[in-house]
């Protein structure tokens, strides 16, 4: 079967990084909280070339009218346009059921206004999935969830700096998943509805974040932007059999501190520290190995094509 090479960028604004670094929200002025929707979104989308992708729209983030006109301009440049949830909550996974069916209900609406288009799949704020969350998800009648991340190093280190960030009276507003995703499978499946990180027979399909099968390092764009080059063509290759590459990547790995992104931000989120054109260079080359060795295709496109083999 062929290989697909599958593209996907969760649009977070800046707000959203200061409550992980256990920031103060307020101090993103209208410049740095309009940074996705003007500056990020027209950048990918002169490295896709035209070419198929996925953006993951937060609902909220739709207010601002200049995001509705980037997500419409992206989806007339074969972009689909998934959801990313209301109001990126990290502790979405872990609400009541009620109060989750109407976070994504209300996102799926604002997408649908703003572009035009109902979305067909969703990504989890912070990736954490709960037997509720999923059938949220299934029960909107979406035809994959790609929020699955059994990337070790990446649980690890999240652990880490929510740890230090607490002891340094700023705690985090991300959530640490259950340990269970570390041993969820790293290619596509059918997930268990009552245990997401499992195999199961849902209509869905999940459509894990790429990894590495030994190392378990995530092929995200925060690897590609700041690791050194041997390490990204390593586990590029490290990724060779499977039929599908999910590459994941988010709107600031286009931007930098120059883009008017807050100092104190930069300061903590140190991929904001590397040149934005270092970032661009590096992902145009990741993109041509990409699409040279596989078929361009958004996340819809791809599940629509795994789904008869699982």
């Amino acid at each position: 079967m062929d290989r697909l090479a599958a593209v996907s960028v969760d649009l977070d604004t800046l707000p959203h990084y200061f409550r992980i670094q256990g920031l103060d929200e307020r101090q993103v002025d209208a410049q740095a909280r309009a940074l996705v929707s003007k500056v990020a979104i027209d950048r990918y989308l002169e490295l896709f070339d035209g070419r198929p992708a996925t953006f993951f729209a937060i609902g909220e983030d739709l207010a601002d009218p200049q995001m509705g006109a980037g997500l419409r301009a992206a989806h007339r440049a074969k972009v689909e346009i998934a959801s990313h949830s209301f109001s990126h909550d990290y502790g979405l996974s872990r609400l009541r059921p009620a109060r989750i069916a109407e976070d994504l209900r209300a996102a799926h609406e604002a997408i649908f206004t703003a572009v035009g288009v109902a979305p067909v799949g969703f990504r989890a704020p912070g990736y954490t999935l709960s037997p509720a969350l999923l059938q949220a998800v299934a029960a909107l009648g979406y035809a994959y969830d790609s929020s699955t991340f059994p990337a070790t190093p990446y649980y690890s280190a999240k652990a880490l700096v929510m740890g230090a960030l607490k002891v340094l009276g700023r705690p985090s507003r991300a959530v640490l998943d259950t340990p269970r995703v570390l041993f969820a499978p790293r290619v596509p499946y059918r997930p268990d509805p009552l245990a997401p990180y499992s195999l199961g027979k849902a209509r869905l399909l999940e459509l894990p974040v790429s990894v590495a099968p030994r190392t378990r390092l995530p092929f995200i764009g925060t690897l590609v932007t700041r690791l050194p080059w041997p390490v990204v063509k390593a586990t590029y290759r490290a990724l060779a059999q499977d039929r599908l590459i999910n590459f994941e990547l988010h709107a600031i790995d286009v931007l930098d501190e120059s883009d008017g992104v807050p100092a104190v931000l930069a300061r903590q989120q140190r991929d904001l520290k590397v040149p934005v054109r270092e970032k661009l260079k590096r992902l145009k080359e990741v993109f041509g190995w990409l699409w040279s060795d596989g078929e361009p295709v958004t996340l819809a496109e791809a599940s629509k094509r795994l789904a008869p083999a699982l």
